[in-house]
């Protein structure tokens, strides 16, 4: 079973390498987003700022989502992080040197539209790292809502890949070139700090949107957070047929609807057309 899960890991590296090679620049922002002349409406007083993952860039992650949501009247902003500058591979350098980026990022959008805050919506490393922001640079007075898909707020274990990558040897050589792959590994010692005296910080609404086939983040539970403010939504819940994973998710228009859901003002009751979310 364990061999399986390590096979199925390595193929989805495969997967997310191979889309890599076919793609835009990285400095490219996807679709949608970084129109610095854009300015809030009063329908959605609060421009959107999207946070990729680890390994990946905005230009990848960001190629549907970001488009859906300036067809629905949001001013999109996207940016790269934790990387070189036009490396096609991002987010892997020290996740407190990436929540600066971030900071300085949000001022940059702030001064454009001439507004107080911002929301934040992060896939996997992009929905933890702004924690760090929110909790230690001053970012909760500069943020309304986070939206975390598949985030890594208590870490992983990568299905069993930590244990065997320490069996070979290969976890201090994967760690000094990827810092943010070992600080996201549960129990580091950044995690520990991270969630020091609780999940969250006053001032800020946190979703977390996860599923149950997750196979990076894992077990799929440690990307719950817990206290006020808090909206954790497993997708099996909303849509139980959805097979989407911890890459799926971000193609995955069910997921598209959550997000939108949950940066209403107040989130819709009633049930998701799982079969058509976006009509």
């Amino acid at each position: 079973m364990r061999f399986r899960v390590v096979v199925s890991a390595l193929a989805g590296a495969v997967l997310i390498s191979s889309a890599f090679t076919g793609t835009a620049h990285a400095e490219t922002s996807p679709q949608g987003a970084n129109d610095w002349s854009c300015r809030p409406s009063a329908a959605h007083p609060r421009p959107v700022v999207l946070v990729h993952g680890t390994f990946e860039n905005m230009a990848i992650n960001w190629v549907h989502l970001s488009p859906v949501l300036k067809r629905n009247g949001y001013c999109v902003f996207a940016l790269n992080y934790g990387g070189t500058q036009d490396a096609l591979i991002q987010g892997t350098g020290e996740i407190a040197r990436s929540a600066e980026q971030l900071s300085a990022f949000v001022d940059r959008v702030l001064a454009a539209t001439g507004v107080p805050e911002v929301d934040l919506v992060g896939h996997s490393q992009g929905g933890m790292m702004p924690r760090y922001y929110l909790k230690f640079l001053g970012g909760a007075a500069k943020v309304g809502k986070l939206i975390g898909i598949v985030p890594s707020n208590h870490g992983t274990s990568l299905s069993g890949l930590v244990a065997l990558g320490r069996l070979l040897g290969l976890i201090g050589p994967v760690t000094e070139a990827c810092p943010a792959c070992g600080q996201q590994i549960a129990g580091s010692a950044f995690l520990a700090n991270l969630n020091a005296g609780g999940d969250t910080v006053p001032g800020v609404d946190y979703t977390v949107i996860t599923t149950r086939y997750d196979e990076v983040v894992t077990p799929y539970t440690s990307a719950y957070l817990g206290g006020p403010g808090v909206r954790n939504i497993l997708l099996q819940q909303v849509c139980p047929l959805d097979l989407s994973a911890h890459v799926g998710v971000i193609v995955d228009p069910v997921v598209h609807r959550l997000v939108l859901d949950a940066l209403r003002a107040s989130p819709p009751e009633g049930r998701v057309n799982c079969l058509n979310p976006l009509g």
